[in-house]
């Protein structure tokens, strides 16, 4: 079942066709913003030169550091007066990178996380408690407005208080939670402890997102709580959730290509890289009129799976994050990521 079926199932030449419309649009948009005017006119980029998608690889690339350069509204495309929201990152690691959206963004992201969660069997029938923070960070109101759109009963019980979280769940037959997975692991083992078989509670399906983790932690919630895992992808500079997200099949997140144009890349040389190589997501956004972002560097690691999905939906998709360009630690001369010590970590019972 698909909750658009004439964009989810649409050709990839129409999408193509789509894309380019829309990626002409952004360009032409981001050029009216003080950052990419000056951008554009140093790398003597033209709007009007993008007549194809693969004229994108003339347009330079977009870095977090870029957006704290910008700080606060350098890549801002809309008038003041039409921007209802803005979102923040943390910040951790220097300046906010801040986000601005009009009414139509929100209700173009709404549709997109509606989307993805429908994709995994959610309807309106379902009971879906939000257990993500809420305010400038995307998860929380992102999940919150797209179950809503669904028709789900949500219940914005935000993050902590695992208690009352397990009550919730009891006293309104909670079916579906958003929960980064350290947490999950956390509240599984209060549940027990509270004399509670979590397998008896009504909870059927879990979205994980917004820190990194390894198939073996995924795999080890699905067997303590007894629900089925989706993966979610998304981060605040392309809105918050809702980019690419796994479908019933669990085979790989769709990407919304109609919304953003992907690429891999090699993090070093930055060329592109083709379909099933491993390499550095980029992302362009080309349907916000608040903000429009070019050939944003993620710095996260994946690759585009190749073969179409069982389900039917044509926008390509992509294999969960591996970890990012800046966390791979070399040793012995052996490149090693964090999630790999994650997956032997998860192998050990008493771990």
């Amino acid at each position: 079942m698909h909750l658009n079926s004439q964009l989810e199932t649409i050709s990839r030449s129409d999408l193509n066709s789509l894309q380019l419309e829309r990626l002409k649009k952004a360009v032409k948009s981001a050029s009216s913003t003080p950052y990419y005017s000056k951008i554009f006119n140093e790398n003597k980029v033209k709007p009007d030169s993008i007549t194809t998608i693969e004229h994108i690889k003339d347009l330079p690339f977009t870095t977090k550091n870029d957006l704290r350069l910008s700080y606060p509204d350098g890549m801002v495309a809309a008038d003041k007066s039409e921007i209802v929201r803005l979102h923040a990152s943390s910040g951790t690691t220097g300046k906010s990178t801040v986000i601005f959206y009009t009414k139509e963004d929100i209700d173009n992201w709404t549709s997109l996380v509606a989307r993805s969660i429908y994709s995994t069997g959610i309807r309106k029938t379902d009971v879906f408690q939000n257990m993500m923070g809420y305010g400038l960070f995307t998860g929380g109101l992102g999940l919150h407005y797209g179950a809503e759109q669904i028709g789900c009963i949500v219940i914005p019980s935000s993050t902590g208080n695992s208690l009352k979280q397990i009550e919730l769940m009891q006293d309104f037959h909670t079916t579906a939670i958003h929960i980064t997975p350290s947490y999950a692991l956390h509240l599984v083992e209060v549940i027990q402890e509270q004399g509670i078989n979590p397998h008896d509670l009504t909870v059927k399906k879990a979205f994980l997102g917004a820190e990194p983790y390894s198939d073996a932690t995924k795999n080890k919630l699905e067997e303590l709580w007894g629900f089925d895992a989706y993966n979610m992808y998304g981060l605040s500079e392309m809105n918050g959730p809702g980019v690419a997200s796994d479908c019933s099949r669990k085979s790989g997140m769709h990407v919304a290509e109609d919304y953003y144009i992907l690429e891999i890349i090699d993090p070093e040389t930055e060329e592109q890289l083709p379909d099933g190589e491993e390499g550095e997501l980029v992302l362009t956004h080309i349907n916000r009129a608040a903000m429009p972002i070019i050939r944003y560097r993620t710095r996260d690691l994946t690759r585009i799976i190749p073969e179409g999905c069982e389900c039917g939906r044509t926008h390509r998709r992509i294999e969960r994050i591996k970890g990012r360009t800046d966390d791979m630690m070399i040793v012995s001369g052996v490149n090693v990521f964090p999630s790999q010590i994650e997956s032997v970590l998860m192998n050990i019972p008493e771990v």
